[in-house]
């Protein structure tokens, strides 16, 4: 029997400062990572959001392929806010999904314990086409840190009273710092995906690399499952042979 987990990340709406304080590395997101069986490779990433998202999700595609260890191709696909997962690509969506309290949500499916097999981003227009929200700083911070979250990396910091850290995998009510990925960032993929990396004192932190760090004897893109996210905090579902779990970090919204 196949195991197929579904795990969502969702980019809340909260208060936070903006005084800056150092980059880290240690935000894995948990030992989940893509399949491939050398450095650099290559991610597939089809955007299929409509003209007023194509600057930010084209500017977080750059930023993230400027990692060593993977490219992010874009290609662009036919807008849908369903947001259907494919098999071994990252779809990037945006649509009116309603005042639910989220911006962006972030969704891996994996194949076997930790290996994704396919990813989403959806932006929540609802917010976004009008209001505080509407503004390039914002668009840029979640597309970013959505974007971020399918390669496997979680939130540098997660306390919404501290400072910006100066990347989009920080929390913030202040994005105008925070739109880009930073070094940080970057060593936290060779955590994940240079085995070279394992156990080193990178640049922006005093503590050993954390993350799975290894190369795969087989590249696993392919074998997934699309199912669509439940509501509520963990969802754990049995069907068909798949177990799906969904993992969502909700707050209250400020609008």
């Amino acid at each position: 029997m196949i195991r197929r987990t579904l795990v969502a990340s969702v980019l809340a709406l909260v208060c936070a400062g903006v005084a800056a304080t150092s980059a880290l590395a240690n935000h894995s997101w948990g030992s989940y990572h893509w399949g491939r069986t050398a450095n650099p490779f290559t991610l597939t990433l089809i955007d299929t959001t409509s003209s007023k998202w194509t600057t930010y999700v084209s500017g977080a595609a750059s930023d993230w392929g400027s990692s060593t260890v993977l490219n992010v191709s874009r290609t662009t696909g036919t807008s849908s806010g369903r947001c259907k997962a494919v098999a071994g690509k990252i779809e990037v969506c945006n649509d009116t999904y309603g005042y639910n309290g989220w911006l962006g949500v972030a969704t891996i499916w994996t194949s076997g314990s930790t290996h994704i097999a396919q990813a989403t981003t959806k932006l929540n227009d609802s917010y976004f086409n009008s209001g505080s929200y509407n503004t390039p700083a914002w668009r840029a911070l979640v597309a970013c840190q959505e974007i971020g979250h399918d390669f496997g990396l979680d939130h540098q910091d997660e306390n919404f009273n501290n400072g910006n850290l100066g990347t989009c995998m920080d929390y913030t009510n202040s994005p105008s710092t925070n739109q880009d990925p930073n070094q940080g960032d970057y060593d936290q993929l060779l955590c994940i995906y240079d085995p070279a990396s394992r156990g080193k004192t990178l640049s922006t932190q005093t503590h050993s690399c954390t993350g799975t760090g290894h190369v795969d004897s087989s590249n696993s893109l392919t074998s997934a499952v699309a199912v669509a996210p439940g509501q509520g905090d963990t969802i754990i579902t049995h069907r068909d042979g798949v177990t799906e779990i969904t993992h969502v970090y909700w707050a209250n919204p400020i609008h």
